[in-house]
């Protein structure tokens, strides 16, 4: 079983935005949609490795600035026809926090 480990509360992240974690293994980006679901992905587009954290958030996916790949936020798969996957983490919001199980 995964520990949860708060990362910050749910308001220092932006609504449509997202903040980055830097990770030696990986920067590991962190999403907040307009409905205030938290996910994710590490920071890494599977098609260029463009920084997914500068996309564009849109309902439950990311448009990576790059090339313009939809990235699904709670897999990290990349939509049809482009195929590939970011890394996904479990995020949750508790109590005004969000937390990620690493």
């Amino acid at each position: 079983m995964a520990d949860w480990v708060r990362i910050c509360a749910l308001d220092e992240i932006p609504v449509l935005g997202a903040r980055v974690l830097r990770d030696p293994a990986g920067d590991i980006c962190v999403f907040r949609n307009a409905e205030d679901e938290v996910f994710a992905l590490h920071d890494k587009c599977p098609h260029k490795g463009g920084p997914l954290s500068q996309g564009i958030v849109h309902g439950r996916s990311v448009t990576c600035p790059l090339h313009g790949w939809k990235i699904g936020l709670a897999s990290g798969e990349a939509g049809a026809p482009d195929s590939g996957c970011a890394h996904s983490f479990p995020a949750k919001v508790e109590n005004g926090d969000v937390l990620l199980a690493l």
